[in-house]
């Protein structure tokens, strides 16, 4: 490992400030991902801010009956919180399926939000072809060991996935991203458009600045979001302990008289991003609760998935866990606000 320097941020515009003194500088928060990354020598930063003591670790409740979770809040104590428990489950279970109790005991809520792919040719720098990491150098993952690879979204210039599970229920719950800019003005980013698909630029994995920093996270009222409170997340991984979704679901759903109202449907483990189909939750408005309707929506997400030689296993899972995913939301029952 190279040798580095360090400061310590007192606050988001000493931040950003900081952060803008050096192009190859890195935010450090929980550290639970950019210190792999730099033990693998993926990422070679000149200098780490250390964001980690700003006030930005409570959830606080907003003026519309929202809830903003700070961005350096640990996962930990966001999936432990009494009001995520009860209005937004789907964030709760995410999380916790996510990681280890160390792991979220340290994770940020903000530095989940940026981790990166865990795809093996990205990691390992003995390979070289890798667009992610090395932009214009191809993606060894093509014609190689794709199994955990993408289905959906993906180009010729990467399949590599999304790892957070926690990213997953956030663009279920139509979630905003707060920022601070460098130029200290403070953006609001809707969830669904933070991340981004690798078309020809796979490196670049979010709309971030340089040097934006991630304030904190807004959930809506439980008034806008009526189905959060039956909201679910089930991931299917290949070991029960620890590890990346192959593929994962979060669903929620507002029943009334045994008819749907409205939906959510935002798949992981399957795309480069959190993968909100908004066509299935389409196709579930207005009709019957039952396994029927679910399974016409599975096609329907699934619709123009494009498989590799090791992971065409995918789109059929990730349909059976579509259909497993809704009827177990459907079954809950839902805690009062």
């Amino acid at each position: 490992m190279k040798p580095i320097t360090y400061a310590r941020a007192t606050d988001a515009a000493n931040a950003t400030a900081e952060t803008g003194k050096d192009p190859q500088s890195r935010y450090l928060a929980g550290g639970t991902n950019i210190l792999d990354l730099m033990k693998y020598s993926v990422e070679n930063p000149d200098r780490l801010i250390d964001v980690s003591r700003l006030p930005m670790s409570d959830l606080s409740m907003l003026s519309n009956g929202g809830v903003l979770l700070g961005g350096m809040m640990k996962n930990s104590d966001t999936a432990a919180h009494a009001i995520i428990r009860e209005r937004y489950p789907v964030l709760s279970e995410a999380i916790l399926a996510g990681a280890t109790g160390q792991i979220r005991n340290m994770a940020s809520n903000g530095g989940n939000l940026l981790q990166r792919t865990r795809c093996h040719y990205f990691y390992d720098i003995a390979f070289k072809e890798c667009n992610k990491r090395n932009p214009g150098s191809g993606c060894a993952a093509l014609n190689g060991i794709n199994r955990a690879h993408a289905v959906l979204g993906a180009s010729e210039k990467c399949i590599a996935t999304h790892p957070s599970d926690m990213c997953i229920a956030l663009a279920a719950l139509d979630a905003v991203v707060v920022t601070s800019r460098p130029n200290g003005e403070t953006r609001r980013i809707p969830f669904t458009e933070f991340h981004l698909l690798p078309g020809n630029t796979p490196q670049i994995e979010t709309v971030l600045e340089r040097g934006e920093l991630i304030t904190g996270i807004e959930l809506p009222p439980a008034s806008a979001v009526p189905f959060a409170a039956k909201s679910h997340y089930l991931k299917v991984r290949d070991r029960a302990s620890y590890a990346f979704a192959l593929v994962s679901v979060a669903s929620a759903l507002q029943i009334e008289n045994g008819v749907i109202k409205s939906a959510r449907l935002v798949l992981g483990g399957v795309a480069h991003k959190p993968w909100r189909s908004k066509e299935a939750e389409v196709a579930l408005v207005g009709k019957p609760a039952n396994t029927a309707t679910y399974k016409a929506a599975a096609e329907i997400a699934l619709k123009g998935a494009k498989t590799y030689k090791h992971n065409a296993f995918k789109v059929p899972l990730a349909k059976q866990t579509i259909i497993r995913a809704l009827e177990e939301t459907a079954s809950m029952k839902e805690v009062a606000a």
